[in-house]
């Protein structure tokens, strides 16, 4: 699924060939995503001009003097932006077409993801408004986290991946950002002292901006639309290296199953 780095690389890569540009068509080949993509999406967006491309946790936003379309990758949802001539392939379910004869191109084989129209206040919208704060931001802190983990049971890893606690730390994210902080990902959270989610909350941005600046863990060539082997999965301390060597200590990296997702840590390294 594309995390908070992979949805920002995105932002970045298409936003210079949207911004600013007129939508002159939209063709919807595929209705039944995550929930229907609007009936009249293809006349509420003719002739709108996008000033804006803003993420919100996972969530992409092209902002229009109307309105702003909502947009979510889902577990396996891509945007490319492609010529508009560019014959579209069986996954390929929604093109907005713009006035530089290019095209913003939504693809997604399992169609978990989502393409939503609002004429509101968007950050209002029922997707969006009880979303927790952007963590590269000065609103997440360790007050707030530790404020906010008091009395609470549940495994710090589950913890900062609810959205509602701080939006974006995906599953990959939130094993390193634990793993840099050195806490075990089962512990409390409670139980987590504030001197210790001071570590936490600078592990997390820092994990996060590093992925950002690599590309995240799958990178796209916005463009053209070939994907790419992302650069930050070579980087990754724990993610994915079951029974391999510790690359601070040496103890095998040991994996396990908390809130039906896998997690992987050191049992030397985090306590």
């Amino acid at each position: 699924m594309p995390e908070l780095p992979e949805v920002e690389t995105t932002r970045r890569g298409i936003m210079p060939h949207v911004k600013g540009r007129r939508i002159m068509a939209v063709v919807v080949r595929q209705r039944q995503l995550r929930y229907p993509v609007p009936l009249r999406l293809k006349h509420e967006l003719k002739n709108q001009i996008v000033y804006d491309v803003v993420r919100r946790g996972k969530y992409l936003l092209l902002c229009c003097d109307a309105g702003s379309v909502i947009i979510h990758l889902g577990m396996s949802g891509s945007l490319r932006i492609v010529a508009r001539d560019t014959v579209a392939g069986k996954h390929d379910h929604i093109d907005i077409c713009l006035d530089n004869d290019l095209c913003l191109r939504l693809r997604d084989p399992r169609r978990f993801g989502l393409l939503l129209w609002t004429r509101r206040n968007v950050m209002q919208h029922r997707l969006l408004r009880d979303l927790g704060p952007e963590p590269l931001t000065l609103d997440f802190d360790s007050e707030y986290l530790y404020q906010r983990s008091r009395g609470r049971r549940q495994a710090i890893k589950q913890f900062i991946m609810d959205s509602h606690n701080v939006v974006g730390v995906g599953n990959i994210y939130a094993s390193e950002s634990l793993f840099m902080a050195g806490i075990h990902p089962l512990r409390a959270a409670g139980r987590v002292a504030l001197p210790r989610y001071v570590v936490l909350v600078d592990a997390i941005k820092r994990v996060l901006q590093q992925a950002i600046a690599q590309g995240g863990t799958t990178l796209r060539d916005f463009y053209y639309g070939d994907e790419q082997p992302g650069y930050f999965g070579q980087s990754l301390q724990v993610y994915g290296r079951e029974a391999q060597d510790c690359r601070v200590c040496g103890s095998g990296i040991r994996q396990r199953r908390i809130g039906q997702r896998a997690s992987y840590y050191c049992p030397v390294c985090q306590r």
